[in-house]
């Protein structure tokens, strides 16, 4: 029997329907148990088996993994991002790509908004202290005011946009590619075309774009010298977006205020990191897409997905 293979850790909380699916077409299915994240080494040691689909998370299907799988026809993505996909070696493999769109837009942007609210109120921090039995109180900033900046005008970022808006917040979206006047119009929302004069003006700069050799550290040292000292960073997208040395050398000097991100350049960090372990840096598990509505409709729709691929293919 034709082979697919998944990948994604979380799948396996709503895997019935969707191996019910593959099945019934006459799929045998290889799933990943080991609850981790595969390496290369370790996609390999699934390329003697006659794999004709992967529903892939995270784990970096390069070139060198993809030519390893010589029956492969089709790839789906787990969720929206696929820079961990070789997308140029998967088409000239003759290889089909598809990704799951609009499962998880409201899980990440509501993770932004709640990393928006840490930052704000330093409520992990409070919370700690008072189950110590203390009760030492950290003063806060409101949210109502503030200029927000959302770099990426994709879905994330419009979902970020209008509940934003709700907080009575100023909002301003910058995006080279972005061409959505109406979107703008309906909820009030600027858009800047200067980025480094924006970055100035922002209280918050929270990012949505994915990880390309254009995107790759668009958050240098430059830019945090030019932000406002109380300014505060968000990264909910992909932690290639930021230049994490220049990140630690801005916040130790006060050239910005904190910054909180649920994605890192390394997963997990290694320990002992000293941005990892600077008070005003938080990060969570990349945990944006990890509710259990995003993880329901990433299953079904990555499973969908890969059916349909493998029916164009033949």
């Amino acid at each position: 029997m034709p082979k697919i293979l998944i990948m994604p850790k979380s799948f396996q909380k709503y895997k019935e329907k969707p191996i019910e699916m593959l099945t019934t077409m006459g799929y045998e299915v290889i799933e990943n148990t080991t609850g981790k994240t595969l390496t290369e080494e370790q996609l390999l040691s699934f390329t003697d088996q006659d794999v004709v689909g992967i529903i892939v998370g995270v784990d970096p299907f390069t070139e060198e993994v993809l030519h390893k799988f010589t029956s492969l026809k089709a790839i789906s993505k787990y969720g929206v991002g696929m820079d961990n996909i070789d997308l140029q070696a998967a088409t000239a493999q003759g290889i089909k790509v598809e990704n799951a769109k609009d499962t998880n837009n409201i899980s990440v942007c509501e993770l932004a908004l709640a990393l928006m609210f840490e930052c704000a109120r330093k409520l992990s921090s409070t919370i700690k202290g008072v189950k110590d039995f203390g009760w030492d109180r950290s003063i806060g900033i409101e949210l109502t005011g503030k200029h927000l900046l959302i770099v990426g005008g994709g879905k994330i970022g419009k979902e970020v946009a209008k509940r934003a808006k709700g907080l009575a917040m100023e909002v301003t979206i910058y995006d080279p590619y972005m061409r959505d006047e109406e979107f703008l119009q309906a909820h009030q929302i600027g858009y800047a075309t200067d980025f480094t004069e924006i970055i100035q003006q922002a209280d918050i700069i929270s990012l949505h774009l994915p990880a390309t050799s254009e995107t790759k550290h668009i958050m240098d040292a430059a830019v945090f010298e030019n932000m406002k000292p109380s300014a505060m960073l968000i990264n909910t997208a992909r932690g290639e977006l930021v230049d994490e040395q220049a990140l630690l050398s801005a916040l130790v000097q006060g050239q910005i205020a904190i910054a909180a991100q649920d994605v890192y350049s390394v997963e997990p960090p290694e320990v002992g990191d000293a941005l990892v372990q600077l008070d005003n840096f938080i990060l969570t598990p990349h945990i944006g897409a990890y509710t259990e509505e995003a993880v329901e409709r990433m299953a079904i729709v990555s499973t969908q997905n890969i059916l349909n691929l493998l029916n164009e293919q033949g």
